[in-house]
């Protein structure tokens, strides 16, 4: 993994206690990204968008590190956490302070 920095502390437990089922999870997913046939800046907002809707905030900081590696603007980083806002609610909204916070260079707040 090429940077852990964004990387949530559970994510980082797993890696370290887990390590041959890490292994496995990370070439799974690599695997399916490289069978998408999305753009890397779409198929990351994409992505930004599942993680806001299931509330799963401790995947943001990276996933949000490698849209905006991809290109993505910060009105896209809102766009993508704000997409689920109809179907999902307003649960989505608790992603953006982290979001935008990662993206501007900040530390999230807890």
């Amino acid at each position: 993994m090429e940077n852990t920095s964004a990387l949530s502390p559970a994510f980082l437990t797993f890696l370290k206690e887990a390590p041959a089922q890490a292994a496995a999870w990370t070439g799974a997913a690599q695997a399916l990204g490289t069978a998408s046939e999305l753009e890397p800046k779409t198929e990351h907002l994409a992505y930004l968008a599942v993680l806001s809707a299931l509330r799963l905030h401790d995947g943001l900081a990276f996933h949000v590190a490698l849209a905006r590696k991809a290109g993505a603007t910060r009105g896209e980083i809102i766009g993508a956490v704000l997409v689920g806002l109809p179907a999902a609610g307003n649960a989505v909204v608790s992603a953006l302070p982290i979001a935008l916070a990662v993206y501007d260079g900040a530390e999230p707040a807890a």
